[in-house]
């Protein structure tokens, strides 16, 4: 079974979709759900739901290690014609996961209690990105 979400985003930060993932996975058994972001400037990640400053957090981090290209220390980048923000959303999505396995039992994600799946947008413009999905059943 496979179909693909379309999440629109509105610059750089975390969006969750981990609803519209357990509602297309309702009424199956068990199996494993593979996740996969289709871009090169995105990724996907689990991670808390409960404390939005997680996703704040996050960001921030990201936002450090990997600043934009037109900053003095990130001069050495050659991948600049698509905006200072563009080389960077590279490297984050190189580091970061683009795809995730979870296991299903019941239909249901086996996910903890306070985790969520979400998109990592690494670029500033809005940007309308799919994630293919993939669930075999045992």
């Amino acid at each position: 079974m496979q179909t693909c979400f379309s999440i629109r985003t509105a610059g750089q930060a975390l969006y969750e979709f981990t609803g519209d993932v357990a509602a297309w996975l309702s009424g199956q058994g068990d199996g494993l759900l593979t996740l996969m972001v289709r871009h090169t400037s995105a990724s996907l990640l689990i991670q808390e739901n409960a404390d939005s400053d997680v996703q704040h957090d996050l960001r921030a981090y990201f936002a450090r290690l990997v600043p934009p290209s037109d900053r003095p220390e990130m001069s050495y980048l050659r991948h600049v014609m698509e905006g200072p923000d563009d080389m960077p959303a590279h490297i984050k999505a190189a580091v970061l996961p683009v795809s995730l396995g979870i296991p299903v039992t019941g239909g249901r994600m086996m996910l903890g209690t306070w985790q969520g799946i979400y998109l990592f947008e690494h670029r500033d413009a809005p940007h309308q990105r799919q994630v293919a999905a993939h669930f075999r059943p045992d």
